[in-house]
């Protein structure tokens, strides 16, 4: 309903935002499930709505994969700071926030992919990834690191690196555990 020419009430809005975060969350579980070619209306039917609907959203599928990468990035670098809240001690906040980086990537990976053709897209996207979750991890760590839980000095940006080399390839080799890979190296970050 309108509250002025041209304007939406402030419900209609967050139902928008709703609407949008439902299919951003459907586009990223068919971009895992199917890769970023996935129909469009397949997505559609996993998000409950019509295919109309995702493309007044999203009128390129270059446009849903762009968001579908912010979307993750925002989601992951938001989870940092509620972790440290909630948990009861920062190593467990940081070990939460490293299996959701772990989802990240796997999303990630088959967007990067589809993302190469343009590279100027693809380095903004990229550079935004690293504005919003280097610093995050960073305090992870650095909270962890005051709590004693873990030995001091270690880098984000090189934990993050590690644990995406870590992750490659896994989703082409069933018998290869990437989690219990990350797993071992944060277990080396403790102190002997």
């Amino acid at each position: 309903m309108p509250t002025r020419e041209g304007a939406e009430s402030p419900r209609k809005r967050a139902d928008a935002r709703r609407n949008a975060e439902t299919l951003l969350a459907a586009a990223a579980a068919s971009f895992v499930a199917a890769g970023v070619d996935v129909p469009v209306r397949d997505i559609a039917a996993r998000a409950g709505v019509g295919v109309g609907t995702i493309y007044r959203h999203f009128p390129t599928r270059a446009d849903l994969i762009t968001a579908v990468y912010r979307h993750q990035v925002e989601a992951c670098a938001e989870a940092g700071p509620v972790l440290l809240a909630e948990k009861d001690s920062p190593l467990a906040a940081l070990s939460d926030w490293v299996e959701l980086f772990i989802d990240f990537l796997v999303t990630k990976h088959g967007l990067a992919g589809a993302m190469q053709s343009d590279a100027a897209a693809f380095g903004t996207l990229h550079a935004y990834f690293l504005d919003r979750l280097v610093p995050v991890c960073a305090q992870l760590l650095e909270s962890a690191a005051n709590a004693g839980e873990i030995v001091p000095g270690v880098e984000a940006y090189g934990l993050m690196r590690g644990i995406g080399n870590l992750c490659i390839g896994a989703e082409s080799d069933p018998n290869y555990d990437a989690r219990q890979m990350v797993g071992l190296m944060l277990a080396g970050l403790r102190p002997q």
